[in-house]
């Protein structure tokens, strides 16, 4: 069965009490148990377990090609519950231009001694991982964290090559898709052993989520590891809310149509700012003109993701004037949802950004190209 049909007919067979072909919403936190103190139903408290946020995990597990997945109370919760479950001493390997709240946790986490070290990569080119493979000194565990295309600068990294350079080095290899979604890229297939998501963002889709996943390849199911990651979630108590499930779940039906028009509708926005007299680059993977659009074009399907950045002539002052005069684009963090959306992300980000202080992040919604283009040139003009 195809993916999209897969998702679009989830969770896949009618209620069986009721033959409804949406799925309900269970809020019960806890079930009956029997008379040996089994539990006939399948469920014991929804800590652990919620019959409404299985069916997300089962869909979300075989989109992304993976064994299973597990739904978190937000893309944060996720990643700080596989890095709480990795050995004490992990040393990462992360690109230095990445989600900045999660860059800035691993570098508090090393200043309180929980973390081993924190090498960043500056760019997305195996050359530069390889380097920085060879420089950690392999004496505990690693992890490497890889984000592609990267926010909000558009990298693109060689999922296979870097992957390959992290085994061999005796890493862990976990991937973000936020960005690309399992519509245009699967990152198991490419090595990673985890895959991660802020699943707030484009597999919700309508901006009133707040969730995050993991979803593990065949060879970490199983482990010690996934084991205590599941643990994790439960004993933190980070886990997704049945109503938040149900609407995941709701978001998920219609994550191809989304992310298909969202991604062709970026492309033209990027292709008219690229022709710009007023714009200095354009980062967007599926431009001929970036530096990863070979590598995307092999590793991305069916298009290059919702995510365009760039940089206006006149340095920041130029970027902050544009900002200023944007009407259909709204200035708010976030990215993924049906509006499309606009930030100056080095004034959001702040001290220590690698971020160049003019370019403009623009999450692409589900608006007509024209209209998105027209404001945009109205704003540099």
């Amino acid at each position: 069965m195809d993916p999209s049909t897969r998702a679009a007919r989830a969770p896949g067979q009618p209620d069986p009490t009721m033959r409804g072909l949406v799925a309900p919403i269970y809020p019960s936190t806890t079930y009956e148990r029997g008379r040996e103190g089994d539990y006939p139903g399948g469920h014991s408290y929804s800590r652990d377990q919620n019959p409404t946020v299985e069916p997300a995990e089962e869909l979300l597990a075989a989109l992304e090609e993976g064994t299973e997945a597990l739904l978190f109370s937000s893309g944060m919760a996720a990643a700080t519950a596989l890095l709480d479950a990795l050995d004490p001493g992990t040393h990462v390997i992360a690109p230095a231009r990445m989600y900045w709240t999660l860059r800035r946790w691993f570098e508090r986490e090393v200043e309180r001694g929980r973390l081993a070290g924190l090498t960043l990569v500056d760019g997305p080119e195996e050359e530069r991982w390889a380097a920085a493979f060879a420089e950690h000194d392999h004496t505990g565990p690693t992890l490497a964290w890889l984000e592609t295309p990267s926010n909000p600068m558009g990298d693109v990294i060689d999922l296979i090559e870097v992957a390959e350079l992290a085994h061999e080095a005796g890493a862990l290899v976990a991937a973000d898709n936020t960005t690309a979604t399992p519509v245009h890229t699967r990152p198991l297939e490419f090595g990673a052993d985890v895959v991660f998501h802020s699943a707030t963002k484009q597999l919700n889709g309508h901006g009133d989520v707040l969730a995050g996943a993991l979803v593990c390849s065949d060879e970490l199911a199983g482990t010690e590891l996934w084991a205590r990651v599941r643990h994790e979630r439960a004993y933190r108590g980070a886990v997704l809310g049945p109503f938040e499930a149900w609407l995941l779940l709701r978001g998920m039906r219609t994550l191809f149509v989304r992310v298909a028009r969202s991604s062709a509708t970026a492309f033209e926005v990027a292709a008219a700012l690229a022709e710009h007299p007023s714009v200095a680059e354009v980062r967007y993977p599926g431009l001929p003109s970036h530096p990863g659009h070979d590598i995307a074009a092999r590793q991305m399907h069916d298009g290059f993701g919702m995510l365009v950045s760039f940089r206006p002539t006149g340095g920041e002052e130029a970027a902050r004037r544009a900002l200023g005069r944007l009407t259909l684009f709204t200035d708010a963090t976030s990215l993924g949802s049906t509006e499309s959306l606009v930030e100056h992300r080095a004034r959001i980000e702040g001290e220590g950004t690698p971020v160049p202080a003019d370019l403009l992040r623009l999450s692409i919604g589900l608006e007509h190209a024209d209209d998105l283009i027209g404001d945009l040139r109205q704003a540099l003009d």
